[in-house]
């Protein structure tokens, strides 16, 4: 990103005098603005005035020739998309999808901000602006509502899906289920893609048609990042909404606010770790240091009884990792998964048992602390899983902790007496284990 050198007073931007007028009108929600952060940049960077990635608001030369109220208008519309963490959902999303048409999404998500700021009568917006109640009117008219009843139902990520209909590649099926309204399919076939719109896509670009694309790529950041940023986001929008109250610049938006979910990595981590800790233990070798202080008598000068000292458990932690062979897993997914066991193993020095298999045990194998074959192994579709056999396997070898990596099809008629957690590939999310605890190994869900 080229930017302009830093003016003298190094928190004046082009945006400056428009968030004065956001926060004296609504001190709440306009005082999002000091929460994200501006940039200055040159000429021809942005294809519009003002850009954001998701975190940072660029404003081009061209913003400063706006009218104030406009540019007010452009303010705090980019301010609510770093606030609702739009740049980054879209990256979410495509994650689960694994194609979102950037255009699409940033229309959606446009649409939702303008009709939340359209009731202001302090800011501009653009000319031709796409609002939410017309993309339900005229794409999805089965789904049309008033403003206020409309921003308590949708959300960037259901009002994607709803209109995002193209035709083509793998999501050719899911393209020409349930087209209805909009008229019909312009036939615009994208080459990055290899998909041709439905109406409903083809409508909401017509709709859109000479706005710029205001949403930038966002940033990369781990899944905990993530999570505490939008739970600070998701907090801030709520506390700033209770403060201006009428006057508030979110109206009825919340219902499209940032959701922080808990990334499976984080939640694998806490549990293998707890189970897999070296719990301290009794030792009758050694003194308690309460006992060497006293140097074994008590204050009157009388012989104390021994009292064992505590020490850290030597004994080295065990983990057993049940593979069904007939299940199936992503690649990626796998690769993740296996890099997260070798690292918590590694950490907690437990060694590692690998059991295999679908109706009997195929194969077992023993690994040292850190090492894991997960990325070798190879993953079929098929039935005939049953987890009796596996198990009894596993408690064969007496782990503190079991993880079963399978997609829970199958019967199981053996209750192990060690903490169990059953991990599952994001097909199979909503199969309900026979007991033990349940982990979804899908990206940020939505």
């Amino acid at each position: 990103m080229a930017t302009e050198p830093d003016p003298a007073e190094p928190y004046t931007h082009r945006g400056t005098p428009a968030i004065r007028v956001m926060v004296e009108q609504a001190p709440g929600t306009g005082g999002l603005a000091l929460w994200a952060h501006h940039r200055d940049v040159a000429d021809g960077v942005l294809e519009g005035p003002v850009a954001n990635d998701g975190r940072t608001l660029y404003y081009a030369p061209a913003f400063a020739e706006l009218p104030r109220p406009e540019q007010v208008g452009w303010v705090a519309h980019q301010v609510l998309h770093v606030a609702l963490r739009h740049a980054q959902r879209r990256e979410a999303l495509a994650g689960v999808l694994g194609d979102v048409d950037p255009e699409l999404f940033n229309h959606c998500a446009d649409a939702l901000v303008n009709t939340t700021l359209g009731h202001l009568d302090w800011l501009a917006l653009p000319a031709g602006a796409v609002t939410l109640e017309r993309v339900l009117r005229e794409v999805l008219p089965d789904a049309a509502a008033a403003p206020e009843r409309a921003l308590l139902e949708w959300d960037v990520e259901r009002l994607y899906r709803a209109v995002d209909d193209r035709r083509g590649g793998s999501s050719d099926s899911r393209g020409r289920a349930g087209q209805g309204g909009g008229g019909e399919a312009s036939g615009r076939r994208h080459a990055a893609t290899g998909r041709t719109d439905g109406p409903r896509a083809a409508r909401l670009r017509q709709l859109a048609a000479g706005t710029e694309a205001d949403l930038m790529p966002a940033a990369g950041e781990p899944p905990e990042v993530a999570v505490e940023e939008a739970r600070a986001w998701s907090e801030r929008l709520v506390r700033a909404h209770a403060d201006d109250g009428a006057f508030s610049m979110l109206r009825g938006l919340l219902a499209d606010r940032p959701t922080p979910r808990t990334p499976w990595e984080h939640i694998l981590r806490t549990r293998l770790a707890r189970g897999l800790a070296r719990l301290p233990e009794r030792s009758w070798s050694r003194p308690a240091r309460s006992w060497l202080a006293n140097r074994g008598r008590t204050a009157g000068g009388r012989r104390m009884p021994w009292e064992p000292g505590i020490v850290t458990a030597r004994r080295v932690p065990r983990l057993a990792l049940v593979v069904d062979a007939s299940g199936s897993i992503d690649d990626g997914l796998l690769a993740r998964f296996a890099g997260e066991l070798a690292a918590i193993t590694r950490r907690s020095e437990a060694q590692l048992v690998v059991i295999v298999g679908d109706d009997r045990v195929r194969r077992v194998v023993h690994l040292a602390p850190g090492a894991s074959p997960l990325a070798e192994l190879q993953f079929q579709g098929g039935g005939g899983t049953d987890f009796t056999p596996l198990l009894e396997a596993a408690d064969r070898h007496t782990p503190d902790q079991a993880v079963v990596l399978t997609d829970l099809q199958g019967p199981c008629r053996f209750r192990p007496p060690w903490p169990l957690l059953w991990v599952v590939p994001p097909a199979w999310a909503d199969a309900e284990p026979p007991w033990g605890e349940r982990l979804v190994l899908a990206d940020t869900p939505i």
